[in-house]
């Protein structure tokens, strides 16, 4: 049984599946205001290094409608490995609440917080990867289609921390998964290698084309093309995946029934058309409040059912 949540890579598609089918199972039940408070008097503290819109939100509420409290806490006033070690603020908070999200840039931060807790620690992004997105993102594709095994979902941009969680989580629950990226912006061979050699069920490939990359696609995501962090190196980006434009003409080579995601914020005019942003946006703002629902579901099992089975 799993108590932390720090990468897709350390569970089974078993486990991933019943979290994906618990969020869509108990989904309802919470927007009709009739969901379990599973963490009364429970608190969460969440840790952030980086901005945030969606996680915030969706991990603040996560709380509020289980009953119990989330509390915000800023780089500003923690300091994570600046006013103190990341080691010794994991030990204070594991004494005070019940659970550590973390939104960091380092994924070492968030593993040291993991190490030294002995309350549950949930990755809520590092620049190596962001589990809770891309499971929000495969419970969308489970909701609007019905099922995941056999689907095929191209990334058409940055290989980077998205890219790299969906991979992993497309790999574990059988949807085919496509790289669409300028040369010298795929995720690292290692990585690559080892998750598709363990994980035969599943094709993962990368291509420099995103109308080949599109061709068989259920699903067409993308995401900035510069991330935090990266902000010097925004106008090289820009020039080197301008040809990788999620707009009318890419959808004209990708079948009648793909949809289009995107994890937010969406940069118009750079990663995705405005057209192509709006005439997608039930399913792109579904996927977004899918965050708060799959989060609800992953909160209860690690602070009250003990950890994921």
């Amino acid at each position: 049984m799993e108590h932390h949540f720090l990468r897709l890579e350390d569970f089974t598609g078993k486990q991933l599946q019943s979290l994906v089918d618990r969020t869509l199972r108990e989904k309802p039940l919470y927007l009709a205001g009739e969901g379990p408070r599973t963490l009364e008097g429970k608190s969460l503290a969440m840790l952030f290094e980086k901005a945030s819109l969606r996680t915030r939100v969706s991990f603040q509420v996560a709380m509020t409608q289980l009953g119990g409290t989330g509390i915000y806490l800023d780089q500003a006033g923690v300091g994570i490995d600046v006013r103190e070690p990341a080691k010794d603020i994991a030990r204070v908070l594991a004494h005070m609440c019940d659970g550590i999200m973390a939104r960091t840039f380092s994924h070492h931060a968030v593993e040291q917080l993991a190490a030294y807790s002995s309350v549950p620690v949930v990755n809520g992004l590092t620049d190596y990867c962001h589990p809770c997105q891309a499971m929000a993102d495969l419970t969308t594709v489970q909701e609007h289609f019905g099922d995941l095994a056999g689907r095929t979902l191209a990334f058409i941009g940055d290989g980077n921390n998205v890219a790299r969680s969906l991979m992993v989580a497309c790999a574990k629950l059988g949807v085919h998964f496509v790289l669409a990226c300028p040369e010298g912006y795929e995720l690292e061979e290692e990585f690559w290698t080892r998750i598709s050699a363990s994980h035969p069920q599943t094709t993962c490939s990368v291509t420099h084309d995103p109308a080949q990359a599109v061709a068989q696609a259920d699903v067409i995501y993308t995401d900035t093309w510069t991330s935090m962090g990266q902000e010097e190196e925004k106008q090289k980006r820009l020039a080197a995946f301008s040809a990788f434009q999620v707009n009318e003409a890419l959808l004209a080579a990708a079948p009648d029934h793909a949809i289009v995601l995107h994890c937010l914020p969406a940069y118009r005019g750079s990663e995705i058309s405005e057209g192509v942003m709006e005439t997608h946006a039930d399913v792109i703002f579904t996927e977004a409040d899918n965050r708060l629902h799959f989060q609800r579901t992953l909160l209860s099992a690690l602070m009250a059912d003990g950890g994921i089975e």
